[in-house]
């Protein structure tokens, strides 16, 4: 996991409706927006990283000006880069570090702000290794891609928590809410609870769960 080292004082702020970065994990996006498209080649000259965070509910009425956005989110260093013909771009995002949004400035045409790293710590690894079970029993009905992933044994702790934080159906709210855990093994027990619900709200025939 990254250190605070690693992250900018000052960062581009990507805020999206839908998407989550975790450390460690990869994130594909495609660019298209103008201010956007001069982020990420701003960035590309620069220190390469990026700053995901969540846009709050209601952002649909001010999506082009400043709406609001959750205050953590998690920085990601460019890995690939595609320029495309129109001017778009296709990029990949690996996550470094999560961090707390400071202040915002102006001077560009996307945000730009200040932010303050919030490095997560490991927990009981026992703890979490002993959760890997019960894991693996609540993504039971979940899709090819993620069990093949998790299946995996030899992923270490934290890795394997975050992937599946990344990687399985859940709604953009629900891994805020696992961004925000200060240690992975708080993360791990939360993504426990969430799957859980769901199995739950399967079971009742209330829609929802893992596809």
């Amino acid at each position: 996991m990254a250190g605070p080292a690693e992250l900018p004082e000052r960062i581009p702020l990507f805020p999206l409706p839908n998407a989550v970065l975790f450390p460690g994990m990869p994130l594909p996006l495609h660019i298209f927006e103008p201010r956007y498209r001069k982020m990420v080649n701003d960035a590309k000259q620069g220190h390469r990283t990026v700053g995901m965070v969540l846009l709050r509910a209601g952002w649909e009425s001010d999506y082009a000006g400043r709406p609001a956005i959750y205050p953590i989110g998690c920085a990601g260093r460019m890995d690939q880069f595609e320029a495309l013909p129109d001017g778009r771009f296709n990029i990949v995002l690996r996550g470094l570090v999560r961090f707390r949004v400071g202040q915002e400035h102006a001077g560009e045409p996307y945000r730009l702000a200040s932010v303050v790293p919030m490095p997560e710590t490991v927990g009981d690894v026992a703890a979490l290794e002993a959760a890997r079970p019960k894991l693996l029993a609540a993504i039971g009905r979940a899709s090819d891609g993620p069990a093949v992933l998790v299946m995996q044994n030899e992923l270490p702790a934290p890795h394997f928590v975050n992937a599946l934080c990344q990687s399985l159906d859940l709604e953009p709210v629900e891994r805020q809410s696992l961004l925000d855990c200060d240690s992975v093994e708080e993360r791990c027990r939360r993504l426990v609870e969430i799957l859980e619900w769901k199995a739950v709200e399967q079971t009742h025939g209330s829609g929802g769960g893992i596809h």
